[in-house]
Parts: C-alpha cells; structure tokens; sequence
C-alpha cells in the first residue's frame, strides 16, 4: 500500500501525557499529528465525583515555559489559589486538561488510531477514518484503558454483565439500590465504594490486606511552612513527603539501570494501595469492609444475565471469616498491569518485536524509545522503566523533556 503522506512524527492519545508531548515537540520545532479525543479517558473511564489523589502542585501537565500550570487554569478561570489541602475534583482537572490543549496544542485531531505497522522509513497508521499516513517516529500516550485488570475468576462473569472493572464506569449512579462488591484495596477500591455508597447503592468492600492505609493530611497548604527540622527528614516532593518519594522524584532517569525484578517490586509497593487522606470519613463506618479476605470463586446466581446483569446475581467464595458473599454485582478494582501485547491496534509484528521485560512492559531507553527505533511509550506503559513517578500527572515533565529530545534527534536506529 502507498503512504500518501509522512510527518516527523504521530502522538496516539490527548491525555495529559500526550499534550505535554506534544507541547514539548512544538517548543524544540517539531510539529507533531496528535490523534485522539482530549482528556477521553479521563471523562469517560474515571467515575463522576472522584477526586485527584495527587496534591494540586502536583497536578500540571508540563509545557516548555511552565505556563499553563493547573494554578494557572484556576486563575484564568477566576478561582482563588488552593494550597497541599485542596482536593482537586476530577470535573475540574478535566476541564484544565481541555483548557491546556486549546491553549498549547489546538491541532488535536479527534480520531482514533485502529493500527500501525512498520515500514521502511518508519510506521504506517491507519485511523478510524480510513485515512492512512506514515509517520518517522510515533509516540504510544494512550493511558491506562489497554491494560485494566480482571482477575481470572470474574472473567466470565464480565461477559455475563455481572461484573466490570473500575475503568469501564464514568458513573456509578446506575448502581443505586443494588449491592455491590468492590474488590481492591487501592484509591481506585475505595473511593469507588465511597461513591456507590453516596449514590445509594450497598457496597461490599473486600480487600486482601489485613487493613486499610490511608494517607497523612498536610501540615500545612504550602509545605514551605513546615519546620525546617521537618522538612530536613521528610523533604517535599511530587509524590509526597520523605527521602525515598524524593529520590523516585528526582532521579527517575537512574531508575532505568535497577534490575528488572527490583524495579517492579518498586512499581507494585511505591505509594501501593492506599486512599487519599480525604476519603477516610467517607469510608469507616459506613458499609461493611471485610478486610483481610481473598477472592477465591464467582459464580451466577438465578436470572439470565446479559449486558446489564438482567436479574441475575454473584455468590462469591471467599477465604476469610465470611466464608460467603452475595451480591448483584462486582466490580474490580485491581488496578492495571501493562503489557504491549494487550495493544491491538499494533501489527503482530510490532508487539512482537518490542523488547518487553516484567509481564510486558516494554524496555526503554533513556529517550522512552523501545526496542523498534521511532517507536516511544509513555505515561504508564513508561512506569516499569522509569518508576512510579510515571503513574502521576507530575510525571508529564520529565517524559516530555526526554522524548521531545529524542525525536528531535531521530530514531536510535538512524544515529
């Protein structure tokens, strides 16, 4: 097939991470294709009344001059500054994410990416369109959907309409009056079970561990005030107070060079399942919480199913002091775990020739380019690499930086 047209290079996703790629590229002189719908994931996999666990400083999506900060929006959008103890709402980041890309890349094109495949000169895209174009570099920030996790024993039930992971719901409303079990542990757990306890629904959280962790409240709105005996044993940083958040903070480019096993136990356990500060009142005492119990089976009860459960149920085996739970639904908060192969709208060929390391994580260089010259990942599918900075909106900086560097320079395999 003929590629009518090449560009420099292709950015798939307009999430926060694909913007501040983009963003970057444009300030280094690289005009980049951005494809994909402004902040999708985050207004249609994220439930309405969620909140951002991330403190608002660490919550802007970086552009080259540092102007077009999540304080910056507030201001421009005639909003008082906030300090450490402002959560920031989801409806609010969302609306800072379109306002950034109005501002620093209003050439997003709203289409979806349905394959890529490698040519001589570098990718062959397709869109949903029809329209195929080739592109010398790509860069893969389509977020965190690809790579939900189910457990293996609710799989069945997720065809069945009985059960759903976290990412597959903007609002949980629709669960009101039924019983529903949440299983997780993690902000995603809890703060879904806060919400379908709100919109009235009778949620079960079930979770491995022996007990719930949440965060510590900020001293102070600005961290700056805190006593310097204080900030000498904890220091500040994005990720949050203490020496070891300041090193994954600081020197996430050394993170590379651990091995593969220590990086993803670093992956699994950094500010691992835990909820915000904030959620805590919203939580304890308010519907049952079976701590310390593991999903062991699932099966239907009663009804037919179908794409909304029909009128059928859950009875699910658990080892823990209730052996045995019933409900109308389940839905799995069991985070996400990358794995390239997952990406359907790469050629076989191309997942396969990713160097992939840790279940499926691609490899990376210091310029987030994998094993295939041209071809960058970043944002979550950049964590196993880089460490959990790669998880948070305050991560879009360093990525950015590095990959607009990198394709500005051209395919490894071109230098």
């Amino acid at each position: 097939m003929t590629i009518p047209h090449t560009v420099p290079v292709a950015v798939v996703g307009a999430g926060p991470y694909g913007l501040a790629v983009a963003a970057h590229l444009t300030g280094r002189g690289v005009r980049p294709r951005v494809l994909g719908v402004p902040m999708e994931s985050w207004r249609t996999r994220m439930p309405a009344g969620m909140f951002l666990k991330s403190l608002p400083r660490a919550s802007s999506i970086s552009d080259p001059a540092g102007r077009y900060r999540l304080a910056d929006f507030r201001a421009a959008s005639g909003l008082p500054p906030v300090g450490d103890c402002y959560a920031v709402p989801l409806d609010e980041f969302v609306r800072y994410g379109e306002w950034f890309q109005r501002a620093c890349v209003p050439e997003v094109e709203r289409a979806a990416v349905v394959g890529i495949e490698r040519v001589r000169d570098g990718f062959r895209l397709t869109l949903d369109t029809g329209e195929v174009f080739g592109a010398r570099a790509v860069v893969l920030a389509g977020g965190f959907p690809p790579y939900a996790r189910v457990p293996e024993v609710l799989r069945p039930l997720v065809e069945a309409g009985l059960a759903s992971h976290t990412a597959d719901h903007a609002d949980l409303a629709k669960f009101g009056g039924r019983r529903v079990a949440v299983i997780g542990a993690g902000q995603s757990a809890l703060e879904s079970a806060a919400l379908l306890h709100e919109a009235g629904a009778e949620p079960v959280l079930v979770a491995r561990t022996g007990e719930l962790l949440f965060g510590e409240p900020p001293a102070s709105e600005d961290p700056a005030d805190r006593p310097w005996p204080v900030r000498l044993a904890k220091p500040g940083s994005p990720l949050g107070p203490g020496w070891s958040f300041t090193a994954f903070s600081r020197a996430t480019g050394a993170f590379r060079t651990l091995p593969d096993a220590t990086r993803a136990r670093l992956v699994r356990t950094v500010l691992g399942p835990a909820g915000g500060w904030w959620l805590r009142e919203r939580l304890e005492g308010r519907f049952p919480v079976l701590t310390g119990h593991e999903l062991l089976t699932a099966e239907r009860t009663g009804g037919d199913g179908g794409p909304d459960g029909g009128d059928g149920g859950v009875r699910l085996g658990l080892r823990g002091t209730t052996p045995e739970l019933e409900v109308d639904h389940v839905l799995a908060a069991t985070g996400y775990r990358v794995d390239v192969g997952r990406l359907d709208y790469l050629s076989p060929e191309l997942r396969g020739t990713v160097d992939r390391r840790n279940g499926g994580a691609p490899r990376l260089s210091a310029g987030f380019e994998s094993s295939v010259p041209g071809l960058h990942f970043a944002g979550l599918s950049a964590a196993d690499t880089f460490g959990p900075l790669m998880r948070f909106v305050c991560g879009t900086g360093f990525a950015a930086r590095r990959i607009s560097r990198s394709v500005a320079a051209g395919p490894a395999g071109s230098r």
